[in-house]
């Protein structure tokens, strides 16, 4: 009799525990480190064939104590590791655990592999040698406890892994997980009814859902085993069991009656989904179709299992339309799948309350790294009840606050935008504090920023309201959920203002007031264009008009652009980010304006101005709230800062000149005894720089116009 231990991912545990049973194997422990069990040599190459549920079988060697380094190196000497494998055979040691003697894994892999070494000199062997990628034998040690137990990789890495499945797309779900959720939908009690993954990706869940069916052994086409260079490998035993699972999988195919059916929006996918399905031998079972899940139809004569593993909303993008589809789903299956069940295994456990459905049952599991639940829903009389009431559910706009303020902003708003003839504005800056997002146009596009919600809300709380956000404002606005942009803004603490979020490179052309102006809604937190600017932009512009301007900071150049289309004299625009200075030229070439007298500089600007030489008519200061980049010489902090800033910036300000200086710090206090003590006028313009779209948001910038006071 041998003991082995069975590995498999979290939440499958105690199903890999009842499979192992019903394999024949005896003495079955489930712990949370994965399942023990006794078996004959030949009950243990058979569960290795036909364990759906298991990543991984290992065979015990031995065990011990290993409180430190000499306790574990002593335990794994007292293996008689050349009676495991041969020293011409290459070896790795896996380590699992760590204690307070032994903190790493490496630390204690080096110690089980140098006992393994001094085994074979002990004995006048040769050295095996170590390959950590491919080697022929592996061996594990689990450090638990106090006490380590050694094991031979039996089955080999990835026993999960079929075969089939070439190529699995952007986000796999393993097989052992797939076959996991199909157990625990229900479906197989009854393989006459159909099977429907309305976002199959490339198929896995249908084929192991057929394969299931069927009966057949998964590990029946793995082309490699740990056990092979075992020195107590049976090799008729094996074959023996080899073809018996074989005879018993052809035969349960043979006799297979089933149809299940797979529909996926990309057609790339679908046809990986196809080959996959060749690859498993499968395919006159199953039924792939191009359709996006929104259309899903129920063209089926008998109720059936709709179970499917949806995006989980992580890149950029997808959150929006997946939202409108969970919603869209919710409501087919109430008005046309009476009598099915849905199960969906996602990561975004708050997107399943957009369905508007009870689930009967939740299971934890996780997908990789990913925290997942399973929900399993019954379509009956009761989930259905309520809408028969109300056709339009919790999703009547009258009932969400956000869905009616966003209606009231836009009434408001609608003929200023007009008269304006404004392609970019705000709708919404967390007008109802519960919905803590700010909403903004920009041209076609619909742009979300959710803010970090107060200590106060529950995540969960604010992960549902964001989520009624990203429903209603599309809806409201009639925008279509691929034209939907959503940023996420935590709290920055130590860092610049401007944090990149991913790398798409995509940009559109808007217009403000005559002037195309570049933007990029996918980049950055920031899209190149601050709104809350707008009128700032046009009295900077006028006040320059025929005139110099300096513009420090000056980010992505909209106040230099609509300064030179004013008939600026001469422009220079200075900022530390080559990517922002750069951004700010193709502002200038979209509007045909180039020469000499527009200068553009990439440098630290606390530290230009200090050099700087030159003198300017109009001098435009909008600094960061705080920056510690690491070209600059040290902390840059504007309400500690902002007298010694003023104060070189006024070097660079000509004689009757007018300098404007703005932040975005909420609560900023200008020191006003240091302006008098520089012989400076200083007026608020804060309720000026501030257009319609910002009126509510008193602290969203500070503005003043600063000017050096008459001597006499």
């Amino acid at each position: 009799m041998y003991h082995f231990l069975a590995l498999t991912s979290v939440g499958i545990e105690v199903l890999l525990a009842e499979e192992i049973k019903s394999l024949g194997g005896e003495q079955v422990v489930q712990k949370p480190e994965g399942v023990y069990f006794s078996a004959p040599l030949a009950l243990g190459y058979h569960i290795c064939l036909w364990t759906r549920f298991a990543t991984r079988v290992l065979l015990q060697l031995g065990q011990g104590d290993a409180q430190n380094k000499d306790q574990l190196f002593a335990a794994a000497s007292e293996v008689n590791w050349s009676e495991v494998f041969s020293s011409h055979h290459t070896f790795a040691v896996d380590f699992v655990g760590k204690s307070e003697e032994i903190r790493n894994s490496q630390f204690g892999g080096l110690t089980v592999k140098d006992a393994i070494v001094d085994h074979f000199r002990a004995i006048n062997d040769e050295r095996p040698s170590v390959d950590k990628f491919y080697p022929d034998i592996r061996i594990q040690a689990r450090l638990l406890k106090q006490k380590v137990a050694f094991y031979l990789d039996f089955s080999g890495r990835g026993l999960f892994q079929r075969g089939y499945r070439r190529d699995s797309g952007a986000a796999p779900l393993k097989e052992n997980l797939a076959a996991a959720i199909i157990q625990r939908s229900g479906w197989l009690n009854d393989t006459s009814k159909p099977l429907v993954d309305p976002m199959c990706g490339s198929g896995t869940i249908l084929i192991e859902a057929v394969s299931m069916a069927a009966g057949e052994a998964p590990g029946i086409d793995r082309e490699s085993w740990g056990f092979e260079l075992w020195l107590d490998h049976d090799a008729q035993l094996w074959q023996e069991q080899l073809r018996r699972a074989i005879e018993i999988s052809n035969e349960g195919i043979s006799k297979l009656d089933v149809k299940v059916y797979g529909y996926d929006l990309d057609s790339r996918v679908l046809k990986t989904a196809e080959q996959n399905v060749r690859n498993a031998g499968l395919q006159r079972f199953i039924n792939f179709t191009c359709r996006d899940a929104n259309k899903l139809l129920n063209s089926f004569e008998q109720p059936g299992t709709i179970l499917f593993n949806p995006p989980y909303g992580e890149r950029i993008g997808e959150l929006p339309e997946l939202v409108e589809t969970f919603v869209t789903l919710g409501q087919k299956f109430k008005a046309q799948f009476m009598n099915w069940q849905v199960a969906i295994l996602t990561a975004n456990i708050e997107l399943l309350s957009m369905l508007k459905l009870a689930s009967f049952k939740r299971y934890k599991l996780k997908n990789g790294p990913l925290d997942c639940q399973l929900a399993l829903y019954k379509l009956d009389q009761q989930q259905t009840a309520k809408d028969e009431l109300n056709p339009q559910g919790d999703f009547a706009r009258e009932k969400s606050d956000f869905a009616n303020r966003l209606s009231k902003n836009v009434k408001n708003l609608k003929g200023w935008v007009r008269a304006e003839q404004l392609e970019c504005y705000r709708l919404y800056d967390a007008d109802i504090p519960e919905y803590n997002v700010a909403v903004d146009i920009y041209g076609e596009y619909l742009v979300i920023h959710e803010y970090a919600a107060p200590a106060s809300i529950a995540p969960e709380k604010a992960a549902k309201r964001l989520q009624e956000v990203i429903y209603w404002a599309p809806k409201v606005l009639n925008v279509t959920t691929d034209k939907v942009v959503l940023k996420t803004r935590a709290k920055q603490k130590g860092s610049n203002q401007y944090q990149k979020i991913d790398k798409s490179k995509q940009a559109i052309v808007v217009h403000e007031y005559g002037a195309k102006l570049k933007v990029n809604l996918w980049d950055y937190l920031d899209t190149g264009l601050f709104l809350d600017h707008r009128k700032t932009r046009q009295i900077v512009a006028k006040k320059a008009k025929n005139k110099s301007l300096l513009n420090l900071f000056a980010y992505t150049g909209s106040v230099s652009l609509q300064a030179a289309l004013h008939g600026a004299a001469s422009v220079t625009t200075v900022d530390m980010s080559n990517t922002y200075l750069n951004w700010a030229q193709d502002n200038f070439a979209l509007n045909n304006l180039s020469g000499h007298k527009y200068q553009f500089v990439q440098a630290d600007c606390l530290q230009w101005l200090k050099n700087n030489e030159q003198q300017f008519d109009v001098v435009f200061i909008d600094p960061p709230t705080f920056s510690n980049s690491k070209r600059m010489g040290e902390s840059f902090d504007v309400q500690r800062d902002h007298v010694a800033l003023i104060e070189d910036g006024l070097k660079a300000l000509a004689p009757g000149g007018e300098l404007i200086f703005t932040n975005n710090k909420r609560n900023f206090k200008m020191n006003f005894d240091a302006m008098a003590a520089l012989n400076l006028k200083v007026v608020a313009m804060s309720d000026k720089t501030r257009d319609k779209d910002f009126q509510r948001n008193k602290h969203i910038h500070n503005s003043w116009l600063i000017t050096r006071q008459d001597k006499g």
